[in-house]
């Protein structure tokens, strides 16, 4: 058994492992990566970018279907799902290439092969045991499913969706959060007849109560069925289809049964527990400077309790190459990660919700909520949607939240507003290009620093 040593062994080369590896390496650290499938890991392959790249081909039927309104002579033919999955794959393997020479540029012993961490600061691959002053777990999530539901069939997860060579007729899809909200609304655009189940009150039940009601609003204009605190009760498939039972009594008929219920950790069969790592429910437990109960063992990205986003592992990886060479990084504020969800219209927030800045500050809590209607750019879009903003009494502006097409690129603004602690006022006085969705943030805060202008009262 041969053994090789660096300053920083990784397990896992998705985002958050991948950045913890190049930034190490910026700071002058030997580093090894060890992924068993592709560097970039599900965000790259099988989660961020070929969702967005299907959502994007599903703006642009609905645009062409729309065509006339804005005076433009075309007419949609319908999906070549074929020409679509070329596209989305074009995008994942520029990426990915573009991955491995960066990869290359920073000198990162990739090992390909499937790591177990056998203790200390060890991680065996295929009988070759590598060292390092410190380790990172980041080996990521799987798609969840529910207790005597499996997955096969007619019955899939996200990764089975993106790989889909043809259009369903009729779709249910179980669980209305992030994933189960995006693929539906590609369906949809797709001309599929779509239903959501989901066991909770209302869709992205995670977000502001007004980005539920303004996202549930928009998807009954699309015909987009959703059925909201109902629980799923069994699936039977055939040939033919797939049959779907509610605690209703209800039953949905359907091509395929799409299972959103969201993600879990990928802790088991690395060697985490029989090393003494303390897990829970599953999740490596960390504290907030990303350390196992182990030394010098970290721990980054979906398998630590937390939102489960790329841009969370990301930012993970960074923190921790800079913690291991001692440059002592700001701790990461889980309330400042921005989140979207990339349907139509998009969903974007920063920040607390209504409830949780209720919980936290009490009741005397402010809030404004700015309508896309009085918004130029969001009226040549034909989007409609809002901006409502959340303050603490006599303090900042502790969360922003969107609803309406393309506000997914608003939040960087937003993020910083938060993380600024911004009061109305501060914000205010700031120039908004005109016209540009931008204006949404800058009439909202107007309003809430006591001088609005394209409101209505």
């Amino acid at each position: 058994m041969t053994d090789t040593s660096a300053d920083l062994v990784i397990l896992g080369g998705g985002s958050g492992g991948y950045a913890a590896a190049f930034r190490a390496a910026e700071l002058g650290l030997s580093v090894t990566l060890i992924e068993k499938d592709k560097l970039g890991g599900t965000c790259l392959h099988r989660g961020c970018i070929p969702t967005k790249a299907l959502l994007h081909a599903a703006e642009v039927a609905d645009e062409t279907r729309e065509a006339e309104a804005v005076g433009v002579k075309a007419a949609f033919e319908g999906i070549d799902i074929a020409g679509v999955n070329k596209y989305k794959d074009g995008i994942i393997a520029r990426l990915y290439k573009g991955l491995q020479g960066l990869a290359k540029a920073h000198k990162v012993n990739l090992v390909e092969g499937s790591g177990t961490f056998v203790g200390g600061t060890t991680v065996e691959v295929d009988g070759t045991r590598y060292t390092g002053k410190n380790v990172i777990l980041a080996t990521g999530s799987y798609s969840r499913t529910l207790p005597g539901l499996e997955l096969g069939g007619r019955i899939i997860a996200s990764e089975q969706a993106l790989a889909l060579d043809y259009v369903p007729k009729k779709v249910v899809v179980l669980g209305g959060g992030v994933i189960g909200v995006e693929f539906a609304s590609v369906w949809a655009s797709f001309g599929v007849d779509v239903t959501i189940v989901e066991a909770l009150p209302r869709l992205v039940p995670n977000e502001d109560e007004f980005a539920s009601k303004q996202l549930e609003r928009a998807f009954r204009r699309r015909k987009i069925a959703f059925k909201t605190g109902v629980k799923f009760t069994g699936a039977k498939q055939d040939d033919n289809g797939v049959s779907v039972s509610l605690e209703s009594g209800e039953t949905i008929e359907a091509d395929l049964l799409l299972v959103a219920v969201g993600r879990g950790p990928n802790s088991a069969g690395h060697g985490y527990e029989e090393a003494g790592v303390k897990i829970e429910r599953g999740f490596v437990l960390t504290d907030e400077r990303l350390r196992t109960n182990l030394p010098n063992v970290f721990a980054v990205g979906d398998i630590v309790p937390g939102l489960q986003l790329a841009h969370r592992g990301f930012q993970q990886g960074i923190f921790v190459a800079e913690e291991i060479a001692g440059l002592n990084p700001r701790v990461i504020d889980e309330s400042g990660i921005p989140r979207v969800t990339y349907s139509h219209p998009e969903v974007a927030s920063v920040g607390l919700t209504e409830s949780q800045a209720k919980d936290k500050y009490g009741s005397d809590v402010t809030t404004f909520t700015y309508d896309l209607g009085g918004n130029g750019k969001s009226q040549i879009l034909k989007t409609s949607g809002g901006v409502k903003l959340i303050k603490a009494p006599d303090g900042p502006v502790v969360g922003v939240h969107m609803v309406g097409d393309r506000v997914g690129e608003l939040i960087g603004e937003a993020q910083l507003i938060y993380s600024w602690e911004a009061f109305p006022e501060d914000v205010a006085p700031l120039i908004h290009a005109h016209p540009t969705q931008t204006e949404a943030l800058g009439e909202a805060f107007l309003a809430l620093a006591g001088k609005p202008l394209h409101v209505h009262s």
